[in-house]
């Protein structure tokens, strides 16, 4: 008697943006670049990974981490997710000292210009 046992998971990504709409000193972004893609990994793989253990298979998180003006990391969820999943990831984004990032619309990469 053998049970059939199914494990889901919610996919979780974490993009480091390094396009900013200012631009800092060259030596200045590479270190802050190199911070950035290591806060990433990290919020994904140590932060949120609580929630890989939740959702369905077909469930995704992606969260965009960048830097504001101030060079403060700011984060935003970019798809559509369960509210409690969203406030888990505001509330863990505030205890690291992060802050959202508010823009109009979803999207708001500049293309190549």
């Amino acid at each position: 008697m053998f049970a059939d046992i199914f494990i889901f998971s919610m996919t979780v990504t974490v993009l480091a943006i390094l396009e900013t709409d200012f631009k800092p000193d060259l030596s200045l972004g590479r270190i802050m670049n190199e911070r950035l893609k290591i806060a990433a990994a990290d919020l994904q793989d140590i932060h949120l990974q609580h929630l890989h253990a939740i959702g369905q298979r077909s469930d995704d998180l992606v969260v965009y981490i960048s830097y504001n003006p101030k060079y403060k990391i700011r984060w935003r969820v970019v798809n559509d997710v369960p509210e409690d999943v969203e406030n888990f990831v505001a509330q863990t984004c505030g205890n690291l000292g992060y802050i959202q990032w508010k823009t109009a619309s979803i999207n708001v990469f500049k293309g190549s210009e």
